[in-house]
């Protein structure tokens, strides 16, 4: 006798494992921004001092991707998720001892930063396109939003722990959350739908299943990147997210609060303001996932990035002019703009690549993206120990953001002009 096929397809639990987890990370992660101010006034460092460790993290936020992929695909995502999880929670508990920059940096930077580099950039497109074949981009939308809830939940709490308490237990409170979290992920995840007898979701009849890959995950990460290489597509893709993670992370996430302590805003307000910021991204990023399964990537791309470049123009003359009042609209906006680039960039691979190398072409691009984090979290602070102001690295960012948004045209040009038969119209169903 057959039994019953399950009502609930198990992979939506996998998608809200999987978001959890996203929260989470993001959480921790996020965590940077509200430790700046009160750790450069109890240890005397100075904000640039801090930014070597804060940009380490984000630039193996990212650099950790294809590498991350290749894991998971030779030891499966529940064990790889377990251990990062690990990572962080010991990293994170090892922060509230530190003495000195060089232990700031290889607890908060080179610990947390391969932590949140296994499970950020690549989770998400590696859980969709095993699971899913329809609604793709949906899914990874929700299951990526999971990064703007964990700045709303965590970051007010924390900004106030930080100014109340102190900085220190900051990093014991995100240590006892990582272990909370690795609670459900060992009980309930699981690597793909053929471990539970199940195929994708929406799967056609001559779809095969994912192989089990063997050999050694890092001459596998480094294999998709030789046959990626040489894909315009994906060139362009990747420069593109150099700028999204400049304009994000870089900037944004790790400088928004102090630049609003600049102008006298307090840190826990500020903080509120980046938590608005991560409300308004869960419903962009859903969004930009319903959008990239009905759109081309390459003009949804060039939308967003001129969107958030009218954005960072905009905050930084409001900010120097002094007008505050601009901040909440600011925070809406950019919000909704904030993750919006992740599913189209997903779909632009997919259609590249194929969906066996797309998740780990997605790890390499996200290489890219914690570059310009990375460089911009350095610079941003230079500057503003500079200068006195973050005019500079916000005008900046908002420049790159108009290239990002110019390169994107160009995504997926080649494809269609060697199947003009199937040629469509920019910004039309597909």
């Amino acid at each position: 006798m057959v039994s019953p096929r399950p009502k609930i397809f198990y992979g939506w639990y996998i998608v809200g494992l999987t978001f959890f987890v996203l929260l989470t990370v993001s959480g921790i992660r996020s965590a940077s921004a509200v430790i700046i101010q009160p750790l450069s006034t109890d240890m005397h460092w100075t904000v640039a001092q801090i930014s070597i460790a804060v940009a380490t993290n984000v630039v193996l936020f990212g650099a950790m991707g294809p590498f991350a992929a290749a894991l998971m695909q030779r030891y499966g995502v529940r064990r790889s998720m377990l251990g990062a999880l690990t990572i962080m929670a010991i990293s994170t508990a090892l922060t509230s001892r530190i003495t000195t920059p060089f232990q700031l940096w290889l607890t908060w930077g080179l610990g947390v930063g391969i932590g949140v580099g296994i499970l950020s950039m690549v989770l998400a497109s590696y859980v969709a396109t095993r699971w899913f074949t329809k609604h793709r981009g949906l899914v990874q939308g929700l299951m990526m939003s999971g990064n703007a809830s964990g700045q709303l939940i965590f970051l007010p709490l924390l900004a106030f722990v930080a100014t109340r308490v102190g900085w220190r237990p900051v990093g014991l409170i995100v240590a006892g959350v990582a272990i909370l979290v690795a609670i459900p992920i060992a009980l309930f995840m699981r690597n793909k739908p053929e471990d539970m007898g199940l195929t994708r979701y929406g799967a056609t009849s001559d779809e095969v299943a994912d192989r089990a890959a063997v050999g050694n995950p890092l001459g596998r990460a480094f294999g998709v990147l030789g046959r990626s290489i040489r894909n315009r597509d994906f060139l362009l893709v990747g420069g593109t997210f150099f700028v999204c993670g400049a304009s994000t992370n870089g900037l944004v996430g790790t400088h928004f609060i102090p630049a609003c302590g600049d102008h006298g805003i307090p840190e826990v307000r500020a903080a509120g303001l980046l938590a608005t910021m991560g409300a308004m991204s869960f419903l962009g990023t859903t969004l930009s996932g319903w959008l990239s399964d009905r759109f081309r990537s390459g003009p949804l791309l060039a939308i967003f990035y001129i969107t958030r470049a009218i954005s960072l123009f905009t905050i930084a003359f409001a900010l120097d002019a002094g007008n505050l009042w601009v901040l909440p609209y600011f925070m809406v906006f950019y919000g909704i703009d904030w993750l919006t680039t992740g599913a189209p960039n997903v779909r632009a691979l997919v259609e590249a690549l194929g969906r066996e190398d797309a998740p780990i072409a997605y790890g390499w691009i996200g290489v890219a993206h914690a570059l310009g984090a990375g460089t911009v979290a350095l610079v941003a602070g230079v500057i503003r120990t500079g200068t006195g102001t973050y005019f500079g690295a916000f005008t900046s960012s908002a420049i790159l953001c108009v290239i990002a948004a110019l390169l994107s045209l160009g995504i997926g040009a080649q494809r269609r002009r060697r199947e003009p038969a199937e040629a469509l119209p920019q910004l039309v169903p597909t």
